[in-house]
């Protein structure tokens, strides 16, 4: 029996759409509302699709969603940039303004943010019609299955306009040609940004050190960087406070097998400092309560032994 995948097909602003659209080699897009609420209607792997608004009213593209969140908009320019459609934080917070009209727009202002990894904008040649069962009263969007005729053939549309687009698609969509065909989630490929709102959430918001909440002060530390070939994957991150991420970094504290906080003697010898470390060593992380979410340990162990400052 085939599994099934649900799809969404999200009313999409026509500018953010084009803004987009434009640019090449996109890993993430930050799919944003103006109002500060959680969206559920599908999962982490699904489908989210691009419903082009009026006078276009067509399916322009899609990302598969690898997170939902609401976030506050200075996190969401921080983390996406130009990624949110937006070619700056000002030209973001007046689009927020413009369906906000009675409230104040700032830096905490909360948006709800559909987080979409390896995007698919089709040129204007491949845009194709709506379901028929779309209604033009639809305000936000509507939720389709693989196990109903219209949801499988959209799966399938999107599928083979994806492949006419010849945009290079990965994490299971062209891994092989087999993958085409039978509905199936996708493990997103997330990118930098897609990475830290992963693990912000996984880690409930919150320092696995200090349990300290403000959002502003806390970053996502991949164990292993990406640059050393390291991946954006929640098992390779831990979410801390910005300057235990910069200590950890640089090999002055690292997490042993025991999910504990150690810190290098050298942090008080070379700086003539680091009480306020030194104090949290051996502190036990607090870890994601889902055991396919909790660092890696052979990720810990290299941590360890090749970026680690020994006493």
């Amino acid at each position: 029996m085939a599994l099934m995948v649900d799809l969404f097909i999200s009313n999409t602003d026509n500018d953010w759409f084009d803004f987009l659209a434009a640019r090449s080699d996109l890993d993430e897009v930050n799919f944003w509302k103006p109002s500060g609420t959680a969206f559920k209607a599908i999962s982490s792997g699904e489908l989210f699709v691009f419903r082009l608004k009026s006078p276009r009213n067509k399916i322009g593209g899609f990302g598969v969603l690898s997170e939902s969140s609401v976030l506050p908009l200075q996190l969401a320019w921080e983390t996406f940039q130009e990624k949110n459609g937006a070619v700056s934080y000002q030209s973001m917070r007046a689009a927020i303004a413009k369906y906000r009209l009675d409230e104040v727009i700032d830096g905490a202002t909360a948006i709800g943010c559909r987080i979409l990894v390896e995007p698919i904008f089709l040129p204007e040649r491949l845009w194709f019609d709506l379901p028929n069962s779309w209604s033009s009263n639809i305000v936000g969007g509507k939720k389709y299955s693989t196990d109903s005729s219209e949801g499988r053939s959209l799966w399938d549309r999107l599928q083979d306009y994806a492949r006419q687009s010849h945009i290079p698609i990965i994490g299971g969509l062209s891994e092989s040609t087999s993958r085409f065909g039978e509905p199936t989630t996708i493990r997103p490929r997330l990118g930098q940004g897609a990475f830290r709102i992963a693990v912000m959430e996984a880690y409930g918001r919150k320092c696995a050190i200090t349990g300290g909440k403000v959002l502003p002060a806390l970053d996502a530390a991949h164990i292993r960087p990406y640059g050393d070939g390291g991946v954006h994957a929640i098992t390779n991150g831990i979410f801390m406070r910005k300057d235990f991420h910069s200590i950890f970094d640089a090999g002055y504290a690292t997490i042993d097998s025991q999910l504990r906080l150690v810190v290098s003697e050298k942090v008080r010898t070379v700086f003539n400092n680091g009480d306020e470390y030194c104090r949290l060593h051996g502190t036990k992380l607090e870890v994601p309560t889902h055991p396919s979410f909790r660092p890696a340990l052979e990720l810990l162990k290299w941590h360890n032994e090749s970026v680690f400052e020994k006493r």
